[in-house]
């Protein structure tokens, strides 16, 4: 009786094992033909990967949801303040250090009533280390600024010529129809729901993407531009 239960528990634990062989065979096969799949942009990492992996990519795709809600209801409420309300940003900033020294006031002289330790301010003191690595990273992103420009406006590329006159030009047509604080909370509200859209609809986004992009380029090998000619020989 006893060697009859062994060979049960080893049969079972073996058909587990192949149950697990084979899922993880699946899932492989199944992640290849994602990795297969094309994406928008020709990103080729995950959506999180291609986000940074970092404290950013999981506000953007509420990965953090308290963080990611306090940071859309604080927008929601600073656009409804200005916007809405007609508040301006000098009172506004003003009687938010007056609120906030009042706060730290109150708290440094009616802790020892109310039983509590203090206020403890941080010593925070930039570095020459710190200010220096700053500017290098401002001055690196300005110069190659200038050399995007410059190679843009010297006619090498002509597809990124375009693509800049084309966005520059939907910016100033969406623009019009709105205050420049109202589209700023436009933009952050798509900053923060289209990646979480797009990680759930991945797969339906992206052939959409790629029908459409094959569309255009489909229509802009028809016109008479000696770039699209060149790509479409080549």
């Amino acid at each position: 009786m006893l060697d009859a239960a062994v060979e049960d528990k080893i049969m079972a634990a073996t058909e587990t094992k192949i149950e697990e062989l084979q899922a993880g065979t699946k899932d492989n096969e199944e992640n290849k033909s994602v990795s297969k799949r094309k994406h928008l942009f020709g990103r080729q990492k995950p959506l999180h990967a291609a986000l940074g992996s970092g404290k950013t990519a999981d506000i953007l795709l509420w990965r953090q949801k308290q963080l990611s809600g306090a940071i859309f209801v604080s927008a929601t409420v600073i656009w409804l303040l200005f916007e809405r309300i007609g508040y301006h940003l000098l009172p506004f900033l003003c009687h938010f250090l007056i609120l906030t020294l009042a706060i730290l006031f109150l708290w440094s002289n009616l802790s020892s009533f109310v039983n509590r330790s203090p206020p403890k301010f941080p010593d925070i003191r930039l570095s020459q280390e710190i200010c220096d690595a700053i500017a290098l990273i401002v001055m690196d992103q300005i110069n190659q600024a200038c050399l995007y420009l410059r190679e843009m406006t010297t006619g090498r590329d002509l597809k990124r010529f375009m693509s800049v006159i084309f966005t520059l030009w939907v910016v100033s047509v969406i623009g019009g129809w709105f205050e420049f604080l109202t589209l700023v909370y436009i933009l952050f509200v798509l900053m923060l729901s289209a990646p979480l859209l797009y990680e759930r609809n991945e797969g339906l986004v992206d052939a959409y993407g790629e029908k459409a992009g094959n569309e255009i380029m489909a229509a802009l090998e028809k016109l008479p531009l000696p770039f699209f000619k060149s790509n479409k020989q080549h």
